[in-house]
């Protein structure tokens, strides 16, 4: 019995990575941009100031408007893809 239980745990060793990108799903990882949007805002506003907050909200919707648009894509090809099979 001792041979079968080490090779089963083996087994079970080598799977286990492979099993674990399984497990995610849904949205990637939020990518930290506050960075990129503080130099942008900075260059041409007052840190704090109303302008620099107006910047970095307008930054804000123009990211999330182009991460709408682009599973709105997404979207519109799986569609695509199901409504027009093609066969081989």
């Amino acid at each position: 019995m001792r041979p079968n239980s080490s090779r089963t745990f083996l087994a079970l060793l080598f799977l286990a990575p492979l099993l674990a990108g399984c497990l995610e799903r849904g949205q990637p990882t939020m990518v930290d941009s506050s960075g990129d949007d503080d130099a942008f805002c900075a260059r041409s506003h007052a840190a704090g100031s109303p302008d620099y907050v107006n910047c970095r909200k307008d930054r804000d919707v123009q990211r999330a408007n182009a991460n709408s648009r682009a599973d709105k894509r997404q979207r519109n090809l799986g569609e695509y893809m199901l409504n027009n099979p093609t066969r081989p």
